[in-house]
Formats: C-alpha cells, structure tokens, sequence
C-alpha cells in the first residue's frame, strides 16, 4: 500500500559527504513526520534526525551539526544530507515515514529497505 525507496548509500572516507533520500508513494492521504534512522553491525537501530510536515526537526546529538534532514511535502520525499562523515557512521540507514494512508482513520509507520552507508579510508 505504502513504499519507501531509498537512494544515496555508497561508500566515503573520513570527512566526506554523502547524501541520501527518500520517496514514499501509495494510498498516502498525508505524512506527518518522516526521518532517517540507521543500524550498525551488533548494535540496535537508532534515530538520526526527523522532521514533521510543519518543519521541525530534530536530530541525534551525534550528527548534530554534520548531518541536514529536510523534506517536500507536495513531492513526499525526505533527505539527509551528511557531512563530515566518520567510521562510526557506518551503517545501514532506514527511511520511516508516519502518515495516514487513505481511508485509516490513525497514523501508520512505515520502513524503507534500507541503503548501505560505509566510512572507511
């Protein structure tokens, strides 16, 4: 009913950027909040930065400052812009998107498959 697809992994050095983004498509009445978050090997997924329909943001301490979330609400698309890259942001990096599908009368979240996103020299 709803997909999220994802582009923009690749693999950086240290202190590269990369930029990532995302586009949902399907029975979408309206988004919410949509976002990037991002599970290392061994480690729980985590949040790096989302911003709701309105404009606000919000981010990870750790990419605070490095990494800009921004989004098209007519186009339903989300990105993340990541600046300043270091190994410890390797991941895999996941779009979620938290939107009424059309006829639902609650919000429903929804997860990308994921795009790789590795920081080695």
């Amino acid at each position: 009913q709803v997909q999220l697809v994802e582009s923009g992994g690749g693999l950086v050095q240290p202190g590269g950027s990369l930029r990532l983004s995302c586009a949902a498509s399907g029975s979408i009445f309206n988004i919410n909040r949509m976002g990037w978050y991002r599970q290392a090997p061994g480690k729980q997924r985590e949040l790096v930065a989302t911003i709701t329909s309105g404009g606000n943001t919000n981010y990870a301490d750790s990419v605070k400052a490095r990494f800009t979330i921004s989004g098209d609400n007519a186009k339903k698309t989300v990105s993340l812009q990541m600046n300043s890259l270091q190994p410890e942001d390797t991941a895999v990096y996941y779009c979620n998107a938290n939107l009424w599908v059309v006829g639902a009368n609650r919000l429903s979240g929804y997860w990308g498959q994921g795009t790789q996103v590795t920081v080695s020299s």
